[in-house]
């Protein structure tokens, strides 16, 4: 299976199943168009108002070349794998919703404003001991373990956090573990003493913000109804400064209100936030902020805007990565991450306050996902043999789709939210991602010109 296409100037066809990417003249690109599908014969009098014989056959010749030596139309070497047929669950990441609660009101928040649709509630240290511990426990030989402290708003938890943190860092050797901490936070109650702490024990941190102020103070309010961004951006640039150059990204969300959305990472980068992500609304159709198709050809103009924009600052005191488009191009994740994704429900859990256990954070609330229970030592193996299998082979339209190697079949819960089936994946999450990965390709290919 290939994928061809044109961005910008540049002409490009990936090879699907070894992940080879080629940039290409037009006339290879033409000649793709039919063969080998078509012999030479066919493909020669299909182009001959466009190309003289001589120049088909050349190209001919060099595409029987690229097959012959497995970098184009190359066998599917993923679904025989004996490491991914012979995997077993061994989780690995792990979300703790710290605190069920938040001091911000965003509109369009999944998780109803902070409490998922159930009481506002804080997790205690004994229930995060208990999971931290069920996360060494089924994580078999594995090392580095990731713990991300969530919310609702973690900080309004704080305490717990600290004690966590050094009940994990207190049993690493003890038990062969290396503990990879992250948080995220909505800024608000950032201050010195915190910030200090952030910096010195969570390896990344995410700090959510939607971009312009405009933007950001229509959906992400507080409490008494007042705007975010003028509280938030000054303690974010405090964080990101003195951060010594550890992992962070500022993240947001874009719905129908502003669908010129690379103008708010744009904004960001400004600002001096050099790593961003802002990440597409999903939410009920019937809500008037949700996207739909008829939204799409204007999301794909906006990424490209953010395509050419990050080429254009290559190698200045303005560049800027944004996180969909940062795909490795030279190797990628293991042949278990390309076939399943995040891992939700099997490699990663969330545990809220109560010590439940859900397969991800965007599934809590949900009874029918609760895999068990921390304080009961109880974790659901039937779920976790579900989502285990909810792969890109055994998802109809992933394997007939050329990016399936790079979403891995997309988000579980979206799938199951707008088709309510973990293995039927949500349509308009599918064309942003191909656009992000076309994007990702075409960045790639014009800073590697020669």
């Amino acid at each position: 299976m290939i994928h061809k296409f044109k961005q910008g100037d540049l002409y490009f066809v990936l090879d699907v199943n070894s992940g080879a990417v080629h940039v290409i003249d037009e006339i290879v690109y033409d000649v793709l168009e039919y063969y080998p599908k078509q012999s030479p014969v066919e493909v020669i009098k299909s182009l001959k108002d466009r190309y003289t014989e001589s120049e088909i056959r050349d190209v001919l010749e060099d595409v029987d070349y690229l097959i012959d030596n497995d970098m184009l139309y190359t066998d599917d070497a993923y679904v025989n794998s004996i490491e991914f047929q012979q995997r077993s669950p061994i989780v690995k990441a792990m979300c703790l919703h710290i605190a069920h609660d938040c001091n911000l009101r965003c509109e369009y928040c999944f998780a109803s404003q902070g409490d998922f649709e159930g009481s506002r509630s804080m997790m205690s240290f004994e229930v995060g001991k208990k999971a931290l511990d069920l996360l060494v426990e089924k994580s078999a030989n594995r090392r580095n373990l990731e713990v991300d402290f969530f919310g609702g708003e973690p900080l309004m938890n704080f305490e717990v956090v600290k004690q966590l943190v050094e009940y994990g860092r207190s049993i690493e050797a003890e038990r062969g573990k290396n503990f990879r901490f992250t948080l995220t936070t909505n800024g608000v109650l950032l201050n010195d003493d915190n910030i200090a702490y952030i910096n010195e024990h969570m390896e990344n941190v995410v700090l959510s913000i939607d971009g312009r102020k405009e933007v950001n103070d229509r959906m992400r309010y507080t409490i008494g109804g007042g705007g975010s961004y003028d509280v938030i951006v000054p303690k974010f640039k405090q964080l990101v400064d003195s951060r010594g150059g550890k992992s962070y990204y500022v993240r947001g969300t874009f719905t129908k209100n502003n669908l010129d959305f690379a103008a708010d990472v744009i904004h960001m980068a400004d600002l001096g936030f050099s790593s961003t992500s802002v990440e597409p609304v999903v939410a009920s159709p019937s809500d008037p902020y949700a996207l739909s198709e008829e939204d799409l050809e204007i999301i794909k103009n906006e990424y490209d805007k953010l395509a050419e924009e990050i080429i254009a600052r290559k190698n200045t005191d303005r560049e800027f990565n944004f996180f969909h488009f940062a795909i490795d191009m030279s190797q990628g994740p293991c042949v278990i991450k390309r076939l399943s994704g995040c891992g939700a429900g099997s490699e990663y859990l969330a545990i809220t306050p109560e010590g439940d256990i859900y397969p991800c954070h965007q599934f809590v609330g949900n009874d029918h996902f609760k895999m068990g229970n921390v304080m009961a030592g109880i974790l659901d193996f039937g779920l976790t043999k579900e989502f285990k299998n909810a792969h890109v082979y055994n998802k109809e339209k992933c394997r007939s789709c050329w990016a399936k190697f790079y979403c891995s079949g997309g988000c579980h819960a979206n799938a199951y939210n707008f088709n309510n089936d973990i293995y039927v994946p949500y349509d308009l999450g599918c064309e942003m991602e191909k656009k992000r990965i076309q994007n990702s390709i075409y960045i790639y290919g014009k800073l590697n010109q020669e």
